[in-house]
């Protein structure tokens, strides 16, 4: 009996179905398939007679739109208000609903909300989609972004129908579904909007262009973040919220948080400064409108997609301006995009202390792991990878007289930080251009890591460490 049992811990150490390696790859590969099974279904769907308005869809656009649907990106090929039907905008509110939630995360609530418990496996999967740090606390976020989720998306409806409905006489059918549909849009941080011009109508009324901010705030933020500040803790004998205790604020919360109010406040000052005489952007508005179209556009770029101004008419320090804060992106955990604002937190910090020669790392009086960093700049250098080859891919084979360069690069940012800003020249790129960009969101959507593990076959382990030695460097 003993040999016996000793042979099945053998072949379980030995088989790589129950390995730890492979309980690591897996979520990330059923994270992927999750993702493309929704774009597929969904251009099945929108490739149907009744999900248009007139013609039928393409293929390539049926696609490229479920693709930015499910991505939460909001580049279109087509015009979303003209072109799609009720049910075709119907399929594009359930994707992006689905993209931004995580199609993992929603089958593992649905397991959830069916059994009252989790397994090993359904947790790892979930881990994946909502990038929590430990097992213990995938339970705990998945509820807490349900009802997040729930919330933000019934309040921000609420405001925008009461708007759309008193403010500018819509009948209540039309401001319901406007309202509803906005709401899922800006917190999925998707950038679909019903309207051909965006948020352009409302760019001085704060009814709407707030609502939809705060949305795109709160939603790209981050779920672990959003739960931990609303957790309780003790506080002598009586509960109160984290959020109150900034000094319990773990070093991710921390950093997102700073990074988020400064990138904030830095965007609407630059906006300010340099589109203020515009006159194809803030030149025609009084001062409050353009102080709210400010903030309205330095939100945006966080992966957002709606535009209150036309995006054509920025300047082009502007434009690439807004490269950068799309890159960057929002929170991890969260429905935004980008390399993230912890990414970003982290180079600097990393960059501080070389600069200082400091043999350690630290945030916050916190020793950042060299996994954490060395991850950090995986994250940046795949994403620029990536804008570099498909930007040199489109503008040899694009004449620079017919698309130039910065317009290129801007569509590029936009697909891959899942963005969805756009100059107008995505819907006149050939179709195998729209298949890049609906890569690149693919690529966007899951992000680097999670893609590159998820494709992995198998986890290379070395029992041993090679000599160390040294580079130059500069």
């Amino acid at each position: 009996m003993q040999s016996r049992i000793l042979r099945l811990l053998a072949d379980r150490r030995r088989s790589p179905a129950v390995s730890p390696a492979s309980l690591r790859r897996r979520p990330a590969r059923v994270v992927a398939a999750g993702f493309l099974g929704a774009i597929a279904a969904g251009t099945l769907l929108l490739s149907l007679p009744v999900a248009a308005t007139g013609r039928t869809a393409s293929v390539v656009e049926a696609f490229f739109t479920a693709t930015s649907a499910a991505c939460v990106t909001g580049l279109v090929v087509v015009d979303t208000e003209t072109f799609w039907s009720p049910f075709g905008q119907a399929v594009i509110l359930v994707l992006v609903q689905i993209g931004g939630f995580g199609v993992m995360t929603v089958a593992s609530l649905l397991g959830l909300l069916l059994s009252r418990r989790m397994g090993l496996r359904t947790r790892l999967v979930a881990a994946e989609s909502t990038h929590t740090i430990g097992l213990g606390e995938v339970r705990r976020v998945m509820i807490g972004a349900l009802q997040f989720t729930v919330i933000a998306e019934v309040l921000v409806a609420t405001v925008i129908t009461l708007r759309l409905r008193v403010g500018y006489g819509e009948s209540v059918a039309h401001a319901t579904w406007s309202g509803l549909f906005h709401s899922v849009s800006a917190f999925n941080n998707a950038g679909f909007s019903l309207y051909g011009d965006s948020l352009m109508r409302f760019v001085t009324d704060p009814w709407v262009c707030l609502p939809i901010s705060a949305a795109v705030i709160i939603g790209g933020i981050g779920f672990p973040v959003l739960v931990e500040l609303t957790r309780r803790t003790t506080s002598g004998d009586r509960p109160v919220l984290l959020l109150r205790r900034p000094g319990r604020w773990s070093v991710h919360t921390r950093l997102t948080l700073l990074m988020t109010a400064v990138l904030l406040a830095v965007a609407t000052l630059f906006f300010l400064a340099v589109e203020w005489a515009n006159p194809r952007t803030f030149g025609p508005l009084d001062v409050p409108g353009k102080m709210l179209a400010a903030f309205t556009q330095a939100v945006m770029p966080r992966t957002a997609g709606f535009n209150s101004i036309d995006t054509e008419g920025l300047n082009h320090g502007s434009w690439f301006f807004t490269d950068i804060l799309m890159f960057i992106g929002g929170g991890s955990g969260g429905t935004a995009g980008g390399v993230k604002v912890g990414t970003l937190a982290v180079l600097a910090v990393v960059l501080w202390a070389e600069l200082r020669g400091d043999p350690d790392v630290t945030a916050f009086d916190r020793r950042l792991a060299p996994f954490t960093q060395r991850q950090a700049g995986t994250v940046a250098l795949v994403a620029m990878a990536a804008v570099v080859v498909t930007t040199l891919a489109i503008t040899v084979t694009v004449p620079p007289e017919v698309v130039p360069l910065d317009r290129v690069l801007f569509e590029v940012v936009s697909a891959l930080s899942t963005t969805g800003l756009s100059t107008g020249i995505t819907g006149d790129l050939e179709p195998w251009h729209q298949c890049l960009l609906a890569l690149l969101m693919f690529l966007g959507r899951l992000g680097p890591i999670t893609l590159g593990t998820g494709l992995a076959l198998r986890e290379r382990r070395r029992l041993y460490r090679r000599p160390e030695s040294a580079v130059v460097i500069g």
